[in-house]
């Protein structure tokens, strides 16, 4: 397995990228940008490019529906280019409150968009000219749907790679079997090893009998919270806000992809009850609601036994990144963790 972080959003980004550069000396291979309705990702990851040699980077996640397919394709293949062939083009279907609230753009067919922008863009890489029958994207636009006047084109520059690694956020059943099916990585949340294959097993199988040979083996990267000592259980309660904000808070009592998730792993009066929690503002009782269980199942958090064992649980249900957020409240203890972490995987 290689290490993996995801990179914070919200705080300074250039004293988080100076911090990068002594993460990649210490083991880790690859870093995510994430865009909620935050700064753009794509903007960060041309100042991560500049400032990186070795270190892979990657959109965790653009959503599908922000961006035409077109100009997703032509973003990767700049940074793709930028980087020096570093890039992995992170998609994901996001949820309706972003999409819908922040973006004004319809929640619909995630699934069906998902599979075109995935097509098109690696139309583009090919350096062909871009048509698509659609019925989400259709191109050239038809006649009927705009002055007639479309054309197919092609990219002016020929990129740097002709397939531009893609990983997709999916946990729900039709969109893991799409990810199996069609992208090179797969990006669960939450992922619980002991359930994995009861979760998501018949998804992926359905997927993988229908995956090209040339996309090879599914690179499966989950995130993790990492602490490794023998005094470290204290820090688990660290990630409980994250767990109680997603299952919480993120999405409507109705519709809310995480909590679902939670339910499907033996959860699901625990989730209704975060959600109520949450949804009422009381956030602090919401994160000590989070079951410990679920809490340890998703976590590196440990003595060297106990992540030992956590990581051979990760290999044995495939996971072949993990992406670390360690614990630690200094920069030199975080990256020990790291340090740690890469001798133990070899």
């Amino acid at each position: 397995m290689r290490i993996g972080m995801t990179l914070d959003y919200s705080g300074d980004f250039i004293e988080t990228v100076r911090a990068v550069r002594d993460f990649e000396t210490a083991g880790v291979e690859i870093a995510f940008v994430p865009e909620a309705y935050s700064f753009d990702a794509v903007s960060r990851l041309g100042y991560l490019a500049a400032r990186t040699e070795r270190l892979e980077i990657a959109s965790g996640i653009l959503p599908v529906f922000t961006r035409t397919p077109s100009l997703l394709a032509m973003t990767a293949a700049g940074l793709d280019e930028l980087s020096g062939g570093r890039f992995t083009l992170g998609l994901g279907a996001s949820g309706p409150q972003v999409i819908e609230g922040f973006h004004g753009v319809p929640y619909d067919a995630p699934l069906s968009r998902t599979r075109e922008v995935v097509e098109i863009c690696r139309q583009v890489w090919r350096g062909e000219p871009v048509v698509h029958p659609g019925p989400k994207y259709p191109l050239p636009l038809p006649a009927e749907r705009g002055t007639g006047l479309g054309k197919p084109l092609k990219l002016l520059n020929k990129p740097v790679r002709s397939r531009i690694p893609i990983t997709l956020a999916a946990i729900g059943p039709k969109n893991v079997e799409l990810t199996a099916e069609l992208a090179e990585g797969w990006l669960p949340v939450f992922f619980h090893p002991g359930k994995a294959a009861e979760v998501w097993g018949a998804a992926l199988t359905a997927g993988l009998a229908r995956r090209d040979a040339q996309l090879g083996t599914l690179d499966i990267t989950v995130t993790a919270p990492l602490a490794l000592g023998d005094d470290v259980e204290h820090l688990l309660d660290r990630a409980r806000p994250q767990l109680a904000l997603y299952i919480g808070g993120m999405g409507a009592r109705n519709k809310n992809f995480y909590a679902r998730l939670a339910g499907r792993y033996g959860y699901e009066r625990e989730a209704a009850h975060i959600q109520d929690l949450y949804l009422s503002g009381k956030k602090r009782e919401a994160e000590a609601a989070v079951p410990e269980g679920l809490l340890r199942a998703i976590s590196l958090v440990g003595t060297k036994e106990q992540i030992a064992a956590q990581l051979d649980a990760f290999a044995a249900a495939g996971v072949t990144t993990l992406c670390v957020k360690p614990l630690a409240d200094t920069h030199q203890e975080r990256l020990h963790a790291v340090e740690r972490l890469r001798d133990m995987l070899g």
